[in-house]
């Protein structure tokens, strides 16, 4: 029973088969080649507006380049407590810009509240010498604790960051499975709410190894050629990328497998809600759940063969953790089978 992760589970056959068709030949280079070129064309028609678009393998640099490319000196990002950019990158974010800040930004539910981003950028907009100046603001869309901004939510970011002139990234890692939960458009759910910038993720929902950072003004994007080369993070056989996402995209694919993922983690946590042993942390809005459990209990299910982590408590969350209680999250995938759910049900009420 695998919850550790998404990142843990395989490939989609569909994405498995087109890596092979186009395994072998010829194809031109970098991102020249008719491949990258059709699904260029294929993520402008699903998000219905120009895109520049930069393959890139993961998330991590999706991520830290889109900051690259907008950063000023002197430059400071907004994130939540918890966002990805702030904690699980590795310093790449300030790296990769050359030292750009992340700031954190109160929110409950793993979200930044908007008026107190406004608060927050205040100081750095026009900022000073000594202190630096605000130079963009991102979102994670699923979040860290697998809630979901609204479209409302996006909305009164952008309108915060419009007023001080900022770009708007959304780190779209689980983006399909918050489209899916919201029931929107990619279209609604990112330029037309007043995101700027998106990394979107593909590795956590099937494919092998396939992230795009997009860009809705291409101008945007002026300096990515060279960004991406710099940091190493240019694929000479991008067509590899490109043959996933085609795959991914193809008859709806990619929100089929989202969809099943969020499945799985509603039956989880219902499983989890109806069980005396454990109980929610929160309800879940994606394809992360996250529980309390006696610690007891939680080495019981890892030596039953149940692969989950421990969590810590997120900024701002009161979880009501009592004492011998740990948090624990649980990642369902598309690969995730209900007799999964239901096997973990069994052990958990043994």
């Amino acid at each position: 029973m695998y919850f550790a992760s998404d990142n843990w589970a395989g490939a989609h056959p569909a994405i498995s088969a087109a890596l092979t068709e186009h395994g072998s030949g010829f194809h031109a280079a970098y991102g020249t080649g008719p491949l990258d070129r059709e699904a260029e064309r294929r993520l402008a028609e699903i998000f219905e507006h120009e895109v520049s678009v930069w393959f890139l393998p993961t998330g991590t640099a999706a991520n830290s380049l889109a900051l690259a490319a907008v950063n000023r000196i002197g430059g400071v990002a907004f994130a939540h407590a918890d966002a990805h950019v702030r904690e699980d990158e590795g310093g790449a974010p300030e790296f990769l810009t050359g030292g750009v800040r992340v700031r954190p930004v109160p929110g409950s539910s793993g979200k930044i509240d908007a008026s107190r981003l406004r608060e927050e950028i205040e100081p750095f907009s026009p900022g000073t010498v000594n202190m630096g100046r605000a130079m963009a603001v991102s979102i994670t869309q699923a979040t860290e604790i697998g809630t979901v901004y609204g479209l409302e939510d996006i909305t009164a970011i952008s309108g915060v960051c419009r007023d001080h002139g900022l770009p708007l990234h959304m780190d779209g890692a689980r983006f399909a499975n918050a489209l899916v939960s919201l029931d929107c458009s990619p279209a609604e759910m990112t330029w037309k709410s007043g995101v700027d910038i998106l990394s979107f993720g593909g590795t956590k929902n099937g494919c092998w190894c396939a992230e795009a950072l997009l860009f809705f003004d291409p101008e945007m994007a002026r300096d990515m050629p060279w960004l991406r080369k710099r940091s190493g993070q240019l694929f000479s056989k991008s067509r590899f990328v490109a043959a996933q996402f085609l795959a991914y995209l193809e008859n709806g694919l990619w929100l089929e497998l989202a969809r099943h993922a969020n499945a799985m983690a509603a039956r989880l946590a219902a499983t989890i809600e109806n069980s005396n042993r454990a109980r929610l942390a929160w309800p879940p809005q994606a394809n992360e759940v996250f529980a309390i459990l006696p610690v007891g209990e939680y080495d019981r299910l890892l030596a039953a063969g149940v692969h989950f982590h421990d969590w810590p408590e997120p900024a701002g969350e009161n979880t009501g953790l009592a004492e011998g209680e740990t948090l624990v999250r649980m990642v369902t995938s598309f690969e995730t089978k209900e007799t999964d759910i239901a096997r973990f049900s069994e052990l958990l009420d043994a």
